[in-house]
């Protein structure tokens, strides 16, 4: 399984984004919620799960979309199923610490 991983920096903050792979480039609608995983915004570098769950324990700001990495984050312990918003059955959350 693999994700795509970017890191957004500017002089003062980091955030990462991390995406399914199946997700990127795809826009979801549901009521007034709405996402669109922009390939601008998340499509980095391609990681597997042991290197984005390195990164789960290591950054303090991290925006995860697509139902594989919510899971992998739900799994780690990182965030509980309450804090996910899911828009046309997709998962998205984010971590701030």
């Amino acid at each position: 399984m693999k994700f795509y991983v970017k890191i957004h920096k500017d002089k003062m903050h980091e955030v990462v984004a991390i995406a399914d792979e199946d997700v990127i480039g795809k826009t979801f609608e549901e009521g007034e919620l709405c996402i669109t995983i922009s390939e601008r915004f998340y499509k980095g570098e391609l990681k597997d799960e042991m290197e984005v769950k390195k990164i789960f324990m290591e950054e303090d700001n991290i925006n995860i979309a697509g139902n594989k990495v919510v899971d992998l984050a739900i799994k780690s312990g990182i965030i509980s199923e309450k804090n996910v918003i899911k828009i046309q059955g997709v998962k998205h959350a984010q971590i701030v610490r």
